[in-house]
């Protein structure tokens, strides 16, 4: 049985408040958030066994994050109702005829006692506030003496940590027109609007301000469109422009359309490639831009749409034919999962699939679709990987910053010194990874980098500064872990 949450709404009057009450008395520092610690001591009044409590808090805590929410809360207090009324504690669970009313048994006693103890204001009560603590005060300052925003990526604030997870949309433009050249964030809220690029990029609760790093140009073809939907409470979805193909790659963009897509491949949790069977030749453009989501290979899935408008016997020799043009664009050993089907909102006659095309079409999508429900619940996780890679590519950008530095002339000769140091760049990034034993693929894209390099003066960059980089690997060693050790399941 799926797992379908009862909105609150739902509940009779009385409950709500009843719930409401609980979760107040609950939350010990009053910030929203019912964390383990809280939990040990609130959820040990119910008299259930650790076993019974660690498998509500694995359910209720849906989206890993080391915390409850208040409607997390109230999953987990009709899972201890429903366990001491004697019924097995899973997922199945919460459904259409769920919950349960609470116990009296439990309301007579659950507030019996509290804790007066306090959590300090400054405490961390998440595993997103954590990282948000690291970052400023460890990975931070590196970042910005070794001007890791000007070479690979903006500073971080506050509204990246706390963002909902995002899934890019990447595929051929199709229509007949020249080019539909904008990028469209669909998220939620109170009502139905679209909010211009500009204002989107200084905006502080929304973690778009990078954007601003590629110009006027860019921000003119990019909005916002918020609405009211549940899905968009949990997911933001980003909608790219058209890539152009044969004759339309003739069209220059006004702005980096590789630069932008690799920022926002970055951020997005899960990249969509949409392929139309009677188009799937890969275009110039197509092929740098997927060559700018190398090192995120694993968020990446392939969409086949359409599929409905050709027979079995062409779906197969169009799925053979997008894996071999899609093989020697990604160059990498593993096989992409490819979604095939006719993903839209109206009824589709499958009849000339045949039955077998009409049944995988159905069970392609229930697997697109329960890759989409399974974001939320990985973003914590998806966050975290995200964080370590940074804080490892900051580290390999300090070390290669500090090494062409320390290859400077002190006095003359500094013009032929840099010149030299950028032609042969390659080789110094080899000299860096003998000498501090570092992962050629964790490395920049050489060109990339030179680029980049022409625009400064070697000579103004920073030393080696050996308590910046410790700072960053007792992070990586040791905060972390204990951060993720902290905001576990607190019953093991």
């Amino acid at each position: 049985m799926d797992l379908a949450i009862v909105p609150f709404d739902s509940f009779p009057k009385d409950q709500q408040m009843l719930y409401q009450e609980w979760f107040n008395y609950a939350d010990s520092d009053g910030d929203g958030r019912f964390t383990g610690s809280d939990a040990t001591k609130f959820f040990a009044m119910s008299n259930l066994s650790r076993q019974d409590l660690r498998q509500v808090w694995a359910i209720a805590d849906t989206k890993r994050q080391g915390y409850l929410d208040f409607q997390e809360f109230v999953i987990a207090m009709q899972l201890m109702s429903a366990a001491q009324s004697g019924e097995p504690i899973t997922h199945d669970l919460i459904s259409s005829d769920f919950p349960p009313s609470p116990s009296p048994s439990i309301s007579s006693k659950w507030f019996a006692s509290k804790s007066s103890q306090k959590i300090p204001a400054s405490a961390v009560t998440s595993i997103i506030d954590g990282l948000k603590k690291l970052y400023i005060q460890k990975l931070r300052p590196l970042e910005a003496i070794y001007r890791f925003n000007d070479f690979v990526s903006p500073l971080l604030t506050n509204s990246d940590f706390d963002a909902k997870p995002m899934v890019l949309l990447l595929g051929a433009h199709i229509g007949p027109e020249p080019t539909t050249d904008r990028f469209v964030v669909v998220m939620a809220g109170p009502d139905e609007r679209s909010i211009p690029g500009n204002t989107i990029a200084v905006h502080a609760d929304m973690p778009f301000s990078g954007l601003s790093s590629f110009g006027s140009a860019f921000l003119s073809k990019f909005e916002c469109s918020q609405m009211p939907h549940p899905l968009l409470e949990e997911i933001t979805f980003v909608d790219s422009p058209g890539v152009l193909s044969g004759e339309k790659q003739r069209t220059q963009r006004a702005y980096d359309f590789t630069g932008v897509t690799s920022w926002f491949a970055a951020k997005c949790d899960l990249i969509l490639l949409l392929f139309d069977p009677h188009k799937l030749d890969v275009s110039d453009e197509f092929k740098r831009v997927i060559s700018s989501l190398r090192g995120h290979d694993d968020k990446i899935r392939v969409v086949l749409n359409k599929a409905h408008q050709v027979d079995t016997q062409q779906l197969m020799r169009i799925y053979g034919a997008l894996m071999w043009s899609l093989g020697k664009v990604l160059n990498t050993p593993e096989v992409m999962r490819v979604y095939i089907g006719s993903f839209n909102d109206k009824p589709i006659d499958y009849a000339d699939n045949g039955p077998l095309g009409g049944e995988l079409f159905e069970k392609e999508q229930d697997d697109l679709l329960l890759d989409l429900k399974d974001i939320p619940r990985k973003a914590c996780d998806r966050k975290i990987n995200e964080f370590v890679k940074r804080a490892r590519a900051a580290k390999i950008h300090a070390y290669i910053i500090s090494h062409l530095k320390k290859q400077m002339p002190s006095i003359m000769g500094k013009t032929k010194a840099q010149e030299k140091l950028i032609a042969n760049l390659e080789g110094e990034f080899a000299k860096v990874q003998r000498e501090f034993h570092l992962p050629p693929g964790d490395f920049p894209n050489v060109e990339e980098f030179r680029e980049k390099l022409r625009g400064y003066n070697i000579d103004k960059f920073e030393r080696l500064r050996p308590k910046l980089i410790d700072a960053v690997d007792d992070m990586l060693g040791y905060d972390i872990p204990n951060l993720l050790k902290t905001f576990r399941n607190p019953y093991g």
